[in-house]
């Protein structure tokens, strides 16, 4: 099953906008919110697993991550396909290597009420989501996103910080879809080569705009 269809703007965006400064003497609300108004850049390589109806993995993947704000992001999926995923001036492209599709969509408000407009740090956590703490499973503790805005792409967000890094997430859909990312070698407010962030619709390919 193509894996686009799962990185809806709820998943694509949510995660990343973290540094990894510690806050040992802040709880993990506190230490959200700093991440959020100090990171500017950040990479990562990423493990992504697939959870199906049974709590098994379905399905899991493998790439690189690249976040620089406000508002750039860049998915490359290397294993078991090659897929990626940019945003880029408003817009974000789904490019499917396999099947040779691209599609756009444009990256706006009408995607306000999912986590994507934390990347450009105008969004206020207070007024979009209700914060809870779930506790610390080993060294990470678990903070619980779950949106005010009954029109929200999915039912909530997990979000899993490591001696003040972030480590993982789970994000639960309103189809019944349960997606885990974890992250390593996480590297923060380091120059990235704009080329990052830049998307060429490959020759041949097929191109859908939503």
């Amino acid at each position: 099953m193509n894996l686009l269809y799962f990185l809806r703007p709820a998943l694509i965006t949510a995660l990343l906008v973290f540094n990894n400064t510690a806050y040992p003497e802040d709880k993990p609300v506190q230490q959200l919110k700093a991440f959020l108004s100090a990171t500017r850049s950040l990479t990562a390589d990423f493990k992504q697993v697939l959870i199906n109806e049974a709590g098994n993995p379905a399905q899991t993947s493998y790439g690189v991550f690249y976040l620089q704000r406000p508002g750039k992001f860049r998915w490359n999926y290397l294993k078991p396909f090659q897929q990626q995923i940019v945003s880029t001036s408003g817009k974000v492209w789904f490019y499917d290597t396999d099947l040779e599709q691209v599609t756009i969509k444009k990256l706006d408000e009408s995607v306000g009420s999912t986590p994507a407009l934390l990347l450009s740090g105008d969004v206020s956590l207070e007024e979009n989501y209700t914060m809870e703490e779930q506790g610390t499973e080993g060294d990470m503790q678990w903070i619980k996103l779950v949106p005010k805005n009954q029109d929200s792409s999915f039912k909530y967000l997990l979000i899993g910080l490591e001696k003040g890094s972030l480590s993982g997430m789970e994000l639960s859909d309103n189809f019944g879809q349960l997606t885990r990312i974890y992250f390593s070698s996480i590297k923060l407010n380091q120059p990235i080569t704009p080329s990052i962030f830049e998307f060429q619709v490959p020759k041949g390919a097929d191109v859908f705009s939503e």
